[in-house]
């Protein structure tokens, strides 16, 4: 058989062997938060702390854990900026909040190795934001007086959108 004619029936081969359902589970879709939406959840964020009296930093990373939007309060220590980065993360990464998954993680538990992950922080105040099932994004706060409130602002910001996440 020649060079060619193995091609040939080389490709031949490849096609029969991917049928079009096939083919479809090769390309995947997948959910992620826009500019437009990170920003309303910011927003939504500085709105409720400010209204609280509280001067923070707030992050929001998308489906890859990248930050989409991030913004820091006049008054915000400069740390909180880091700190609001690494609980969307970790919110976003784990599917949960990040003071849920601090719990979980605690201690002697099967899953405290988790803690040596970079970029992950065992800290309250990282919602994790869901559409439609997915999590496609993470929100984090930091600045507030306690983990609590730093958690209900982030909160406050996806909350704001979630008509939009169905």
């Amino acid at each position: 058989m020649s060079k060619a004619n193995r091609c040939a029936a080389t490709l031949a081969l490849v096609v029969v062997a991917t049928s079009p359902a096939q083919a479809q589970q090769l390309v995947l879709t997948e959910r992620n938060i826009s500019l437009q939406l990170a920003r309303m959840i910011a927003d939504g964020v500085i709105e409720h702390c400010q209204k609280d009296g509280y001067d923070i930093s707030v992050v929001v990373v998308d489906r890859l854990g990248q930050v989409r939007v991030s913004m820091r309060g006049d008054k915000a220590a400069p740390h909180n900026f880091e700190l609001a980065r690494r609980k969307a993360y970790t919110a976003r990464t784990f599917r949960r909040t990040s003071a849920d998954w601090a719990k979980r993680t605690s201690g002697t538990s099967d899953l405290a190795g988790q803690r040596n992950l970079a970029d992950v922080i065992a800290l309250g105040g990282g919602v994790p934001i869901d559409a439609g099932g997915e999590t496609i994004g993470g929100v984090g706060v930091s600045g507030a007086p306690g983990q609590d409130k730093d958690e209900a602002c982030a909160q406050a910001g996806v909350s704001k959108v979630a008509d939009k996440l169905k």
